[in-house]
């Protein structure tokens, strides 16, 4: 196993899942050894937040058609203080307490135990693999008017297959190239929305803002549009290990992010709706580009609609580094073979891209409704797991070293979850019947593959091992512990 640079240089061979023969352990801040590998500064970390969570508006129109104007905007306005900024504060703080690739697993394995770790990686990766499998399909949508050859067959197929060995080829170059992409793709994205409100101005209605008819709302496509497009915040927690001064880097990055993505739903929403007639139906996927030509022209629509299609390249490629890193953190923490540690010569996880990669491409059959409601079910369960974790980890190691602190007690911490765990409560009772089986038969493998890779590893046909960069979080606790007493003494003597 290919291990960070310390002094010593060693790795440890134990029982998968533990951690210098006691449960799983969490790591603090400042203890990590530097590697020879470049990391992740804030501004590419904000945008690659931006595309885990958002890429930009794109597919928010199904609010207007399934709510009207004004709830589409108060859900915008509402639900990041419902979902998102819990969800950001949380990962603000799990993810500067424990600096590693691992993220949420390690989380989840600190508080619960190893094996719900382990399900809370085989459910996070998977759901991540499902919704990276939508971005090719839907770049090759917004290009089938101009190419009617990619509408489907073989041509669709290559093209498939073509473009996410071009971006998972990305991947493997190096998480900085991918963060310096994502900036790029993210201006791109968000210059024709700030052009079309420009020359919207003039045609503005604020009383178009104010519609709704409340006898007349899908809450099932609401609520779906929201959280689909609002959820995701803790992806970027399996990157921490590759962030440049995580301590201060990821809760700022956290913070712009959050503001670019709000803004960046609520100003196209605002200028849609108030600039144009109400017509319901016409608020599906796509017509924000039909609002750019009737506000601004053709070059406008074309503008709009290239930046849709290379949205979807960045939210491959941000999705892909999540995924793969996660493997090779989980691989880190002895939870999987020690291969998925392998890094290439750009210090990108090689074994885990190629994992990520080939499930990409195994589910890209899948429909965009079954993508959507599949990947939403199993990351529903994810969440309620780090929930546990977060207020778990509050009660039981309240004096673990933890360099961003969520500015709330645990009882207010308790009183912050519980919107979001009812939200996560309706978006599950809203699954179809199809989807709620195949995502439970997914979480069965989960609970049979933990077992049976821990069968693997006593019978030592595959090599497992801990990478001893990972220090103890008990030991930094006890020194937090202690510091008070020698206080104390000092005061005596």
């Amino acid at each position: 196993m290919k291990l960070r640079k310390t002094g010593s240089n060693r790795d440890y061979s134990v029982p998968m899942g533990e951690y210098g023969g006691t449960q799983f352990q969490g790591i603090g801040e400042g203890t990590l050894k530097a590697d020879s590998f470049r990391k992740v500064s804030v501004i590419p970390l904000v945008f690659l937040i931006f595309y885990e969570v958002s890429g930009g508006p794109f597919g928010i129109e199904d609010s207007v058609q399934a709510a009207g104007p004004l709830l589409a905007i108060l859900g915008f306005l509402i639900f990041p203080f419902i979902w998102s900024i819990p969800e950001a504060l949380i990962t603000a703080e799990m993810g500067t307490m424990f600096p590693e690739n691992s993220g949420y697993v390690v989380w989840v394995s600190s508080a619960l135990g190893p094996f719900l770790g382990f399900q809370q990686g085989w459910m996070k990766w998977l759901s991540g693999v499902i919704d990276n499998a939508l971005y090719p399909v839907l770049f090759l949508d917004y290009l089938k008017s101009g190419v009617p050859a990619f509408g489907g067959g073989l041509p669709r197929t290559l093209a498939v297959l073509i473009l996410t060995v071009a971006l998972t080829y990305m991947n493997y170059r190096g998480l900085t190239i991918v963060g310096w992409v994502a900036v790029f793709l993210g201006v791109f994205s968000i210059l024709p929305f700030i052009f079309m409100g420009l020359v919207a101005i003039p045609k503005l209605r604020p009383s178009r803002w104010l519609m709704v008819d409340m006898h007349n709302v899908d809450w099932n496509l609401y609520l779906n549009t929201l959280f689909w497009n609002l959820n995701y915040w803790d992806s970027i927690s399996t990157l921490a290990g590759e962030v440049d001064n995580p301590r201060r880097t990821l809760p700022k990055a956290l913070l712009y992010a959050l503001i670019l993505v709000v803004v960046g739903y609520l100003y196209p929403l605002l200028t849609g709706t108030g600039a144009i007639p109400l017509d319901r139906e016409l608020w599906t996927d796509g017509y924000f580009s039909d609002i750019a030509k009737i506000l601004g022209g053709v070059w406008l629509r074309w503008w709009i609609q290239g930046a849709s299609a290379l949205s979807n390249m960045g939210m491959f490629i941000a999705e892909m580094s999540s995924d793969s890193y996660q493997l090779l953190g989980m691989s880190e923490r002895g939870m999987l073979p020690e291969f998925f540690s392998k890094r290439s010569r750009y210090g990108t996880p090689l074994v885990g891209i190629l994992f990520s990669a080939s499930g990409v491409i195994l589910l890209s059959w899948m429909s965009f409704q079954e993508i959507v409601a599949a990947e939403n079910f199993l990351y529903c369960f994810g969440m309620i797991l780090e929930f546990v974790a977060f207020i778990k980890l509050r009660i039981e190691r309240p004096t673990a070293p933890r360099p961003y602190r969520v500015p709330l007690e645990t009882v207010g911490c308790i009183l912050m979850v519980i919107p979001p765990t009812v939200l996560i409560c309706v978006v599950l009772a809203l699954a179809s019947f199809k989807v709620m089986i195949v995502s439970l038969v997914a979480m069965l493998i989960g609970f049979v593959l933990q077992p049976c890779l821990m069968y693997m590893e006593k019978r030592r046909w595959l090599r497992f091992s801990i990478s001893s960069d990972l220090p103890d979080f008990r030991s930094a606790e006890r020194e937090n512990d202690a510091e008070p007493l020698m206080d104390q003494s000092s005061i005596v003597c």
